[in-house]
């Protein structure tokens, strides 16, 4: 690809052609007298203030690509916006401006924690925009690099590498893929999964920064050669952007179940959802009975397997024999498998619990189980709790740790080989490739979005299993409490939607496949690939700077 023209590179990094930046800064040694500390600041700031400012709307726009906004080319812009704002600048520059782009991005998109408290919104948003920061220094870093958009679209990979594992095992969310899991890219999660469409979706975004850096350029010069430079990134864009429609999602069955998915629903949303013992409970099982009666009358057709979310029994039904009553009523009069969401004592360690899905069968019981993996920390578990208790009381309300399975959820219900994967987990690779790989033909996702109901959270949520289906062609059920509860197909289209806070019940028949698509088959390399080329270019980028300032210190000599 061109490189572009002297018009492209000082639009790009804000130089003139006709002389120094004058907001560049000026060598201390041409000062009569060193300002103090603060008078360099101060002038820093209201040199950057402009660009912090671009920053700061850039990362709103990205905010809104996301659910439950969903205007997916909104993340193209802010991809865009911060590759501009980026490119030519300091590492130092580059990484103030990820972060300033970083800080409202994080706090549009997990602002539905304002139910735990705005404090926790922010301080989880520093935290994943010191990510940004690191991203935007890379790129500020690589920005002088030949084939540039290619090394950022490898870098935002990278950062999401980092990001989704560290620290206390990461945390995914805001990744864009998750923001195209409707839109032109979608198609892409087949071949690479969401670091492939991410990475689409970052390149598309930079070749339109450089198609917009261009065109600015012809202010001074409207030549048609200087032109060039903006078509043919244009052009890339449009043809990344257009792939995913040349991908084939392998749809077809190989078999078949009849659902039903229970939403017993709540009585509140927010912190204190569960009201009062058993409620929960009663809910699904009175549901499910309803659905038993409109069978026995001929109203609805009877189900291979019915699916409770998480959290569907608010006591263990181990310890309380009111609620392994109550379920056991319930799976009978239904009279087929009932994969049930249960918090459920560990047998030898005091204070510690599971937060399992148990199969409950009609004849036999309760049966074969599966553990959530992945805790979410400071939510179902907080790390260093005897110290950090004191500080913060509200870590009081988690008053037992949820202790970490160790297994797949691929589990057998009725006719159907099923993987369960519980709330968080859908937003993590590993645990949903290896759930397919261990054989699951179809995924149920159970989750309890109670704490975070009209807040824009489900809709996230719903978004991640709308892209796994995709990724491993492989129909999804979500099972909430209080919604969103739907059925998604194998090619990413919600057939079965339950709106949040209403009880109901979803009937459907979901494709059940053998084959596994080329994301399945690669697994995480594409990732791994992809950000260690990311991380290459900055190693470059060292060097090439490296070899800049000792021709520059030789020439002087």
């Amino acid at each position: 690809m061109s490189s572009g023209s002297d018009t492209l590179d000082e639009a790009v990094s804000g130089a003139s052609p006709d002389g120094p930046d004058p907001g560049a800064e000026t060598d201390v040694t041409d000062m009569p007298r060193r300002p103090g500390r603060l008078r360099r600041l101060a002038s820093s700031a209201r040199r950057e203030a402009p660009r912090t400012a671009l920053a700061v709307v850039s990362g709103v726009v990205l905010g809104l690509a996301f659910p439950p906004y969903d205007l997916w080319p909104l993340s193209l812009v802010g991809v865009a916006a911060l590759s501009l704002l980026t490119r030519g600048r300091t590492v130092r520059q580059g990484a103030w401006t990820g972060f300033a782009f970083g800080l409202p991005f994080f706090g549009i998109l997990l602002k539905w924690l304002h139910v735990v408290g705005w404090d926790a919104v922010f301080g989880l948003s520093v935290a994943e925009a010191l990510f940004l920061a690191a991203l935007g220094a890379a790129l500020a870093g690589t920005s002088r690099l030949p084939a540039w958009p290619l090394w950022a679209a490898c870098l935002w990979v990278a950062e999401e590498w980092a990001r989704d594992r560290l620290p206390f095992g990461g945390f995914p969310w805001g990744r864009l893929a998750f923001a195209n899991t409707g839109s032109p890219f979608t198609p892409l999660a087949a071949l690479g999964g969401a670091p492939l469409v991410t990475f689409a979706v970052a390149l598309a975004g930079t070749l339109l920064a450089v198609c917009a850096a261009a065109l600015w350029g012809l202010r001074t010069s409207g030549s048609l050669r200087k032109a060039v430079p903006a078509l043919e990134a244009f052009g890339l864009a449009a043809a990344v952007t257009v792939a995913g429609a040349l991908v084939p999602v392998p749809t077809k069955a190989d078999d078949s179940a009849n659902i039903a998915v229970v939403q017993g629903n709540v009585q509140q949303a927010g912190m204190d959802f569960l009201g009062r013992p058993m409620k929960i409970l009663d809910n699904h099982a009175t549901a499910t009975e309803k659905l038993a009666a409109d069978i026995k009358a001929g109203r609805a057709k009877k189900p291979d397997l019915v699916i409770w979310p998480e959290n569907s029994s608010d006591l263990d039904p181990f310890q309380y024999p009111q609620a392994y009553d109550r379920i056991d009523e319930a799976v009978k009069a239904i009279g087929v498998p009932v994969l049930v969401g249960a918090l459920v004592d560990h047998p030898s360690k005091k204070g510690y619990v599971f937060n399992e899905g148990i199969v409950w069968d009609p004849k036999k019981g309760p049966g074969a189980s599966y553990t959530k993996q992945h805790p979410v920390p400071f939510g179902e578990y907080v790390p260093f709790r005897e110290q950090l208790s004191k500080i913060i009381t509200r870590f009081q309300r988690v008053p037992r740790d949820f202790y970490p399975g160790n297994h797949t959820g691929v589990l057998n219900l009725g006719p159907a080989k099923l993987g369960d994967v519980i709330c968080f987990e859908v937003a993590y690779d590993e645990i949903v490739h290896d759930t397919v790989g261990a054989g699951a033909r179809a995924l149920v996702i159970q989750t309890n979005n109670a704490t975070y109901g009209r807040t824009g959270q489900p809709e996230q949520q719903l978004a991640m299993s709308k892209l796994r289906a995709v990724e491993h062609g492989r129909a999804v059920v979500t099972a909430a409490t209080s919604g969103i509860s739907a059925v998604v197909a194998p090619d990413g289209k919600v057939t079965h939607q339950i709106p949040e806070f209403t009880q109901g019940v979803v009937s459907a028949r979901i494709p059940l496949r053998d084959e596994t698509t080329l994301a399945d088959r690669v697994g995480a390399a594409p990732e791994w690939a992809l950000a260690i080329v990311g991380l290459l270019s900055c190693a470059a980028a060292i060097v090439a700077g490296r070899r800049g300032r000792s021709k520059t210190e030789k020439g002087k000599q």
